[in-house]
């Protein structure tokens, strides 16, 4: 197994990509719009891609928040809150808060389970300062870090009720960046001391998350060199240890301009610091190869949390009723007199 997560071009795979994928064996898929027109259209894709592997417990993925970040929208699916809008619930109900976002996030995660999507990107635990790069925006839950945790702790329970794993991102977190990890490398200079406000909603979330990704960001009191997402340092001694995670750690997206030399030297390097998987958005067919090339076979260890993340989560006995659950969200908002 190739310890990386692939795109794919289009609606439906092709013959080429049918080919590699089995050859290639990518620990997991990731979805984006290019990828999704219906839901019958995207089931057939999902069930094209656990087909080439004949195992019905596989990861794909999508980044699916709300807001700025939805892979899936109207007209053929929902539109959904951007996650700062629970935040501005929880300044007036912090009960009525949690309960709500548990609510959406066991909706939302309830139409990609349908989809046959089995992991969502999805519990941004960045947290807020007034410096944070818009990048993050309204998809932060708070900038107190008890408050992020208790709201993210909701994302992941609403989705595991419907069979849908989340994960904790951007470890160590993003909310110092000033800049746009996908345009340039952001440089946080904040002490050590400083810095266990931003990992806090994470080590609070450590042993309730499978999954994690890493933020392509330099610490420079942890590691001035090099960025988080390939400092060895930093993935053993601020997220394995400080922050306890010991679940299945991915890259951001690996193609991001934050990081530099080609793709498969970027993923070897995230690897070889101590990342499970890299994560490759694109479906470039000769950046694909070059992984598989570059990166070789998946660690015992990595394979190990990856099946523990795959079976972290189970489908219900039935699907909730989405509409249900909507409503029941949007009385909490009402209830608080404030618009969704």
């Amino acid at each position: 197994m190739t310890p990386a997560i692939f795109g794919c071009s289009g609606p439906e795979l092709t013959a080429d990509e049918r080919a590699f994928f089995r050859e290639a064996d990518p620990a997991g898929y990731i979805l984006f719009k290019r990828n999704c027109v219906d839901p019958e259209q995207l089931r057939r894709l999902t069930d094209s891609l656990r087909d080439i592997h004949g195992r019905e417990r596989l990861l794909v993925s999508i980044d699916q928040e709300g807001g700025r970040v939805a892979r899936l929208g109207p007209p053929e699916w929902r539109k959904w809150p951007a996650p700062s809008r629970f935040a501005e619930l929880y300044e007036v109900a912090p009960a009525s808060a949690i309960e709500a976002l548990r609510l959406n996030s066991e909706a939302m995660a309830t139409e990609l389970a349908a989809a046959g999507i089995s992991v969502d990107y999805h519990a941004p635990c960045d947290v807020a300062r007034p410096e944070t790069d818009n990048v993050i925006g309204d998809r932060a839950l708070g900038s107190e870090p008890m408050q992020v945790a208790a709201l993210g702790r909701a994302i992941l329970e609403g989705m595991a009720a419907a069979g849908v794993a989340g994960c904790l991102k951007h470890m160590p977190g993003h909310g110092r960046a000033t800049a746009d990890s996908h345009k340039h490398l952001p440089v946080v200079d904040a002490p050590d001391a400083e810095l266990a406000v931003d990992i806090a909603p994470f080590a609070k979330l450590a042993g309730r998350a499978a999954i994690g990704m890493t933020a392509h960001i330099v610490f420079t009191d942890w590691d001035a060199e090099r960025p988080a997402t390939q400092s060895a340092w930093v993935v053993e001694n601020i997220i394995r240890h400080r922050i306890g995670f010991d679940g299945l750690l991915m890259t951001d997206d690996i193609d991001m301009q934050a990081l530099d030399g080609t793709i498969p030297e970027r993923s070897k390097r995230a690897l070889d610091a101590g990342c499970d998987l890299a994560l490759n958005c694109w479906a470039k067919m000769d950046d694909m190869v070059g992984i598989v090339e570059a990166c070789g076979t998946i660690r015992p260890e990595s394979s190990a949390r990856l099946d523990r993340a795959l079976a972290s989560v189970s489908p219900p006995a039935e699907p909730a009723d989405v509409d249900a659950l909507v409503a029941m969200r949007d009385a909490l908002f009402a209830a608080a007199e404030l618009d969704l």
